[in-house]
């Protein structure tokens, strides 16, 4: 049941950038506000980067890959929307199906991070928030891209009392 819980958490962490970053102009996801900031692209391109590593043998292999090359995430590169979406799907086809083979009696095993050992549930924890974060940034860096026309992830102002009769994000997909 809690893994159940997480995947159907990554799952929408997944959903919500890709339905931002589908109201963004391909511009946009190489623009950057402020002097040290990180574009749409790099955060995507950061994040399918830490998500492969980290669940690339979730169980049996440490979660920072030697072929990992962190740094290199944060470089700008001039790929297209379509070349880092398959970078970011193959990310996630890794994270779901690793998630997705694991049951709650595996919740107490150690795994490995940079050496450190967590339990899975420390470290499916840890990797949620880490994916929040990000998706957090992207989310308001296509808001702010797309301004006005931006169609809302989740509940549009003043359509509360309306969403509080069907209360659809708070549902797990297969009680839709």
């Amino acid at each position: 049941m809690v893994i159940e819980s997480i995947l159907f958490e990554y799952r929408r962490y997944k959903s919500l950038v890709e339905r931002a970053i589908a109201q963004v102009e391909d511009a946009d996801l190489y623009r950057v506000l402020g002097e040290d900031g990180n574009s749409i692209a790099i955060l995507i391109q950061h994040l399918s980067g830490n998500l492969k590593s980290r669940f690339t043998h979730f169980l049996t292999e440490d979660g920072e890959k030697p072929w990992r090359h962190r740094d290199r995430e944060f470089e700008e590169t001039q790929q297209d929307r379509a070349e880092f979406l398959q970078q970011w799907n193959a990310a996630w086809e890794i994270v779901l199906g690793e998630v997705g083979a694991l049951t709650d009696a595996d919740l107490s095993k150690t795994v490995h991070i940079r050496g450190v050992d967590l339990t899975v549930s420390d470290a499916l924890h840890r990797s949620l928030a880490h994916a929040a974060y990000h998706v957090g940034q992207i989310v308001l860096l296509a808001r702010v891209f797309v301004g006005p026309a931006w169609e809302s992830l989740s509940i549009p102002r003043g359509k509360s009392e309306e969403y509080n009769q069907n209360p659809v994000y708070e549902k797990h997909a297969g009680s839709l």
